[in-house]
């Protein structure tokens, strides 16, 4: 809907008197409900009566009336735009109210044919209630704002009435705004106060509860006290008899002291006699056992002597061969003997290998891949084989005791290198294990001669050491052939 241009607000002298002709300088208008009124402007005479000023217009009409105009000036044309707002009028509509606002406020204040433009095409966009407004109406339903900011730019009859009514309207909501803020605040503190008071009943009972609580402890405090004092009192008592009783007690030992270092001096003296006694007995003592070492090498002499001339009378030829040599070549097994009881107890400390093999005509018996799978597995059976047998020939002839290794039979080789001096190679057969081949050489060996055997193996040591033989471990014998 068209919507007529509002008049300006100052006279037009020229319209009054039926003037038709335009006043020379003066702005031509057109007077409202004109169909002409955006094309052809009414001519206005000059008037010798002044405007009256702009009115303030609070800060929403003020900021609705720079929206308003802003949003309809890229709807004029550039040459009916003021040039102070071309440039605003390309700004984009966001920037446009917010960076051209001044310009555009005093671009309204100073140019009514600018305002009389922009405000054709905002009545148009408020369609009824611009209508409305440029009757001099307010409707009951409208928004005081837009209403007040519709005024100011058509200014009909009673337009500063409408300014200041919609003035008033945000100052009573602003008013209302700031009272119920304030009743709300109220309404706030009051319930901070009711729920402080509610904490503070709280608190107050708990610290009720805790003076009781701390009488209760003071009053058991206070009984204690009066024990303790008791049991002070009893203390000190206890203490001056205490004290008393070591006096005594001090005294006695006093004289027990003397008594003591007497009997003391009586015993060194009986002591020194009894060491002289003690020198002639072991004086006579020394000649007595000379006289037994010299009975015993006569009788020792004796005995040697009887052993040559029974070996001639025998004709006893020196032995090549010795028992494991014999359970070497035998592969039935025999059943257990009982052991004798001359056998070596049990001896697992890998210190005592040395000690074993100084025995006079020890017999080394060894567990061959126990051994070397557990010092060496990384090299190949036939390297394992030859640093065992070499390190054991080493042993050999520091010792010159008898050394046998036994290896089991599945792994036998032919062809092996010569074994060093006093050094016995064995593999077990086909249906016996190199452990049953051990415990044969064992059983073999006569009552009374010193049999080591060298595995890690719990079964083999347990079965040798049944039969008096010498269980050590592998560590003992490979800790003795680095050394070698």
């Amino acid at each position: 809907m068209s919507v007529p241009v509002p008049p300006d607000d100052r006279p037009a002298g020229g319209a009054a008197h039926g003037g038709s002709e335009p006043v020379s300088g003066d702005t031509p208008t057109y007077a409202p409900g004109s169909d002409a009124s955006r094309a052809a402007p009414v001519e206005a005479e000059p008037e010798t009566v002044l405007p009256e000023p702009e009115p303030v217009l609070p800060e929403p009409v003020r900021q609705r009336v720079i929206s308003l105009t802003a949003a309809a000036l890229p709807t004029l044309p550039n040459d009916e735009l003021p040039a102070a707002l071309r440039r605003v009028a390309k700004f984009a509509p966001n920037r446009r109210a917010r960076h051209g606002g001044p310009m555009i406020a005093t671009q309204l204040s100073g140019d009514p044919l600018f305002r009389q433009r922009i405000t054709s095409r905002v009545l148009d966009d408020a369609g009824d209630l611009g209508a409305a407004v440029l009757e001099g109406i307010c409707p009951a339903a409208a928004d005081p704002v837009e209403v007040a900011a519709l005024a100011y730019l058509a200014r009909p009859e009673g337009w500063r009435e409408l300014v200041a009514a919609a003035g008033e309207a945000v100052r009573a909501e602003a008013d209302s705004a700031a009272v119920t803020d304030m009743l709300r605040e109220a309404e706030q503190r009051a319930a901070r106060a009711e729920h402080d008071r509610a904490v503070a009943k709280v608190e107050a009972e708990k610290l009720r509860d805790e003076l009781a609580r701390v009488r209760e402890e003071l009053g058991q405090l206070r009984e204690e006290a009066r024990q303790a004092t008791r049991a002070l009192r009893e203390t000190q008592a206890r203490e001056r008899k205490a004290t008393e009783m070591l006096a005594t007690e001090r005294g006695r030992a006093t004289r027990a002291t003397a008594d003591h270092d007497a009997e003391l001096r009586r015993m060194r003296a009986k002591l020194a006699e009894a060491e002289a006694v003690a020198g002639n007995a072991r004086a006579t003592a020394k000649e007595a056992r000379a006289v037994d070492d010299a009975r015993l090498w006569l009788l020792l002499e004796t005995i040697g002597q009887a052993a040559v001339g029974l070996r001639r009378e025998l004709a006893l030829d020196p032995a090549e061969r010795r028992p494991a040599d014999f359970v070497a070549d035998s592969f039935a097994d025999r059943p257990d003997e009982p052991s004798s009881s001359t056998r070596a107890l049990d001896a697992d400390d890998p210190a005592r290998l040395d000690q074993l093999l100084a025995l006079p005509r020890a017999h080394l018996v060894v567990d061959g891949y126990n051994v070397t799978k557990r010092g060496f597995g990384e090299m190949s059976l036939e390297q394992q084989r030859k640093r065992l047998i070499t390190g054991l020939g080493g042993i050999a002839a520091q010792t010159g005791d008898e050394v046998t290794v036994v290896f089991d039979g599945a792994e036998r080789v032919h062809g092996l290198p010569p074994a060093p001096r006093n050094v016995r190679v064995l593999f077990s057969r086909k249906g016996e294990t190199a452990d049953e081949l051990i415990r044969r050489l064992v059983r073999a060996e006569p009552s009374g001669r010193p049999v080591v055997v060298v595995s890690s193996d719990r079964e083999v040591a347990d079965g040798v050491r049944r039969h008096g033989a010498y269980p050590l471990g592998a560590d003992a014998l490979l800790r003795r052939l680095s050394r070698v």
